[in-house]
């Protein structure tokens, strides 16, 4: 595509598509490993490369310029959800090409975790070098759960990180395209900052929680968010040095990433900090105070 598209209209408009029951199959081995291939070569600097491996599994890979930021992206998106196909569920990937990649934002729980979507687009719009990897589906698709879960949009907020193994939910599996892609960029050393969101009820006195999930290594970056979050009276636990709940140690890609020692933020923020514009602005920069600091590491 040629013309100039806003981001965060395309991040929203693909989280509206997918539903809360069905739209979501587990990737095979084959179709995980090309689909890493391609962004790989992405990642590289490829994109006629990229494209035609990631054709192999009907994935696109369109180029546009953000209206509202200026930046040019790459975006990595399934041809499969097209309208009146099969919906695999397996997400997207957006890649500034104005710089090597040099971190990531996560967004595991589009939808269900209420407005974290437009939040990860805001945030990836803040720095450059940025990867943000998005999962394709309700993180109860596919799941028994699905049928009833989320009867409106962000009910999907839950108090202690719903039920692990779900199929779709990407934060606590380690078999999908989401967590395939995280692994490549882990695996690059390039640190990652993963958004979640909680009922305004679920941790009473605390508007977010910052963590480095179930590692340490970005105890310095999680101090710098913490600050700027609470420097915009948001009351936040710092999971690093009290107990928290919501604190992600469970979470996959944190264990990924504690393994490889690279720097993992995991980032639960209330319904009241992703409601409206304003307030996820605010969240952003607060976020883009860190990720600007990771965008001028060339380890």
């Amino acid at each position: 595509m040629a013309e100039d598209i806003d981001l965060l209209d395309r991040v929203t408009r693909f989280a509206g598509e997918f539903g809360v029951t069905g739209g979501y199959r587990t990737p095979t081995q084959a179709e995980k490993t090309i689909i890493v291939d391609g962004v790989s070569h992405l990642f590289d600097g490829n994109v006629d490369k990229a494209r035609d491996r990631l054709a192999e599994v009907d994935y696109t890979l369109d180029t546009f310029t953000d209206a509202g930021g200026g930046r040019r992206f790459a975006e990595v998106s399934d041809a499969a959800g097209r309208p009146g196909s099969a919906h695999r569920g397996w997400g997207r990937v957006y890649v500034d090409l104005g710089a090597p990649p040099r971190w990531s934002v996560q967004v595991p729980h589009p939808v269900a975790d209420q407005g974290t979507e437009r939040l990860g687009a805001r945030v990836l719009r803040g720095a450059p070098g940025g990867v943000m990897v998005m999962a394709g589906a309700h993180r109860t698709a596919g799941s028994a759960a699905g049928s009833g879960a989320a009867e409106a949009e962000g009910a999907g907020d839950v108090a202690d990180g719903g039920d692990e193994g779900d199929p779709a939910d990407m934060a606590h599996r380690t078999d999908s395209v989401f967590h395939a892609v995280v692994a490549e960029l882990t695996r690059r050393g390039l640190p990652g900052i993963q958004l979640h969101g909680f009922a305004d009820d679920s941790v009473p006195g605390s508007d977010s929680v910052v963590s480095t999930g179930a590692g340490s290594r970005a105890v310095p970056d999680a101090e710098r968010l913490a600050d700027k979050l609470a420097g915009q009276d948001v009351a936040v636990c710092r999971a690093w040095s009290a107990p928290c709940k919501l604190s992600g140690r469970t979470n996959e890609q944190g264990r990924l990433a504690a393994r490889h020692g690279t720097r993992f933020l995991h980032v639960e923020l209330s319904r009241t900090l992703r409601s409206g514009s304003r307030r996820m602005d605010e969240t952003a920069r607060a976020i883009t105070y860190v990720t600007t600091g990771w965008s001028r590491d060339t380890r």
